[in-house]
Parts: structure tokens; C-alpha cells; sequence
């Protein structure tokens, strides 16, 4: 169907709005500086109506005429669960709270349901889809549902476990994405390591894991990713996804993790990290017998923990990551 009828309909309401009589003749000269009438009706004719009305997001025909077109059968391998609900979507993004100047970094845009809701919201989209399918096919569908944001649209085909900030055509000041349940937290722990460059994010992951990340010291919950993303930003959670917005419908509960970078503690990260690693490897222990193999010994590993100002009795979800951080700096030699 033409855009004209409504293109004719924006010049008459912009026409309206200034005094324009017929033809575009102005009933009164503008103001110093503003824009003529004239000027206005023509942005008008000129301003495409999907730039005015935004993206037509993905509904759940939609997504399954798609799949269907790809011969697309999702697998359990690459963690492929569409979300199919626009109401879902315009959550995530509203969620995610992003400015018009943001660049976002979505990794696993899949068949462009969240990527479209982000074209909105962004200055740009970065894609990052290890599958080339559907990497081959994200701009096609965001140029015909989204035409006048295709331009805002960056896609790298690419597994994300291994994406450097060089692989990146643009460089991104957030992380918003559907994450794939069998490799979300160490997607999260990457990128933030790799792009310093991301100051914030919001992840759809299982509920359990987003519990996990989300998890300060002394809760159950709490243990080596959530110690390691606390190295990087404060995490959140930030709701619940149910079951049916998906396709297919997941075997799990879904929830959002938001999180804001901080400056890291003091230290060298990779031996902070080792002592997480050794400390949670034999978490019901006390740290002075999970640590004797990391430091050398018991007493070695009592003396750097005294040394931390940690009592060698404690466990290893009582310490948060500054003090693993000062562990990390008393080992001995």
C-alpha cells in the first residue's frame, strides 16, 4: 500500500500547525531563527512514515514465517529460544534505559525481535550471531520492518566467547541481549573484560544464573560468577520473563540481570580470579584448608589470610571481592 495518503496527511497537519494557506503561502512570517512553513511542510512530505511510527516488532506468526523461510529449526546446542511477545521486547528496552547516543551490543539478535526494539531506542545496534543464517538474514528483516533505522544496524557474525573490541565496527557503551542459557555467564565475564568500553547492560539469562550473578557475599547463591562480576560492575536483578514469550518454550525460568560498571579493586585481575577459582573449589571448607594448595601449604595459606586481615576460619562466600583482592596481594612467593 503507498505512503503517500499519509505523507499528504503529515503536510496537512504541518500545515496547520505554522498557518500555511494553499500552495504553502504563509498567513505570517516566522519567528527570527525558526524554521519557514514552507520548510516544514516539506520535512513532512520527506520524513518517511517509518520514521514516525517506528519499528513493526515481531509477533509470534512473524517469527514462525521466519523460522520457517530459514528452514530454521532452533537447537538446544547454540541456546536458540526466540522471543516472540512485542510486549516483552518494549520491556527489555524500556528496562535497559538507553540514551539516543548509546551504542548497544546485542549478542545473539537471532531472528530480530529485541534488535528491533533496540534500532528505536539506540543511536546503534552492534549484532554479534555466531550463526550465519541468521546473521544473513537480521538486516533484511530490520530493512523491511524498521527501514528508516537499517542505517543504525551493525552485524558481526562471530562467536561472542571470542569477539575483541578490534572485531567491533563501532564501539559499544552497553550490552543488552536474550543470552544463550548454556554460555551466558562467561559471555557476560568476556565482554566486560574485552570492551571497557560497556558501562552498563541488561541480560535476559536463566533465573537461576541471574540469581547467581546478582548474589553478595553470604547468600547461598553466592559463588565464583558472582564474585568475578563483582570485579567489573554491581549487578541486579531486574524481573522475571515468563516461560511462554519464548519459542519453543524453554525448560527454565528466564530473568533480567542489570549491572553498572564500577572501577575494579586494586590488584592484578588474573590472580584475583585465581583465588576465587581455589577458594569456591572446595567452598564448604575453611579457607585455610581450600586455600593450602593455592598458597603451598595450610600455614602458608593461614598467613596470607591473617596478612588480608580474613579470618582463616571463614568461607569462601563470606568474602567479597575486595577481599579476595587482598588476598590475591598477600600470597606469599
Amino acid at each position: 500500500m503507498s505512503d503517500a495518503p499519509a505523507w499528504n496527511a503529515a503536510a496537512r497537519d504541518a500545515a496547520g500547525r505554522t498557518g500555511a494557506g494553499p500552495g504553502g503561502t504563509a498567513a505570517c512570517a516566522p519567528a527570527d531563527g525558526a524554521p519557514s512553513p514552507d520548510a516544514a511542510v516539506a520535512s513532512a512530505l520527506t520524513v518517511p512514515v517509518a520514521a514516525r511510527e517506528g519499528a513493526r516488532l515481531l509477533g509470534p506468526a512473524e517469527v514462525r514465517a521466519l523460522a520457517d523461510e530459514l528452514g530454521l529449526r532452533p537447537t538446544k546446542r547454540l541456546g536458540q529460544n526466540f522471543v516472540h511477545d512485542a510486549n516483552t521486547v518494549r520491556r527489555i528496552v524500556r528496562a535497559a534505559d538507553l540514551a539516543p547516543d548509546d551504542v548497544v551490543l546485542e549478542v545473539g539478535p537471532g531472528l530480530g525481535s529485541l534488535t528491533l526494539g533496540l534500532l528505536e531506542a539506540a543511536g546503534a545496534v552492534c549484532a554479534v550471531e555466531i550463526d550465519p543464517l541468521l546473521a544473513g538474514r537480521l538486516p533484511v528483516t530490520v530493512a523491511d520492518r524498521a527501514p528508516a533505522l537499517a542505517d543504525r544496524l551493525h552485524v558481526v557474525t562471530a562467536d561472542a566467547l571470542r569477539v575483541q573490541a578490534t572485531d567491533l565496527p563501532v564501539e559499544p557503551t552497553a550490552l543488552v541481549a536474550n543470552l544463550p542459557y548454556n554460555v551466558g555467564v562467561p559471555v557476560v565475564l568476556h565482554l566486560l573484560a574485552e570492551l571497557p568500553s560497556v558501562r552498563r547492560g541488561l541480560v535476559m539469562v536463566q533465573a537461576e544464573v541471574a540469581e547467581r550473578l546478582a548474589a553478595g557475599p553470604g547468600s547461598r547463591a553466592y559463588g565464583v560468577p558472582s564474585a568475578k562480576l563483582a570485579w567489573y560492575a554491581a549487578a541486579r536483578r531486574a524481573g522475571p520473563v515468563p516461560r511462554a514469550v519464548f519459542w519453543p518454550v524453554p525448560n527454565v525460568d528466564s530473568g533480567l540481570l542489570a549491572f553498572t560498571r564500577h572501577d575494579p579493586p586494586p590488584g592484578d585481575r588474573a590472580a584475583v580470579f585465581a583465588v576465587v577459582d581455589a577458594a569456591f573449589a572446595q567452598r564448604r571448607k575453611v579457607l585455610r584448608s581450600a586455600l593450602s594448595g593455592w598458597a603451598g601449604s595450610p600455614a602458608a595459606a593461614e598467613d596470607a589470610l591473617r596478612a588480608a586481615g580474613i579470618d582463616p576460619t571463614a568461607r569462601a562466600e563470606r568474602l567479597a571481592i575486595t577481599d579476595f583482592a587482598r588476598l590475591a596481594a598477600a600470597r606469599p612467593e
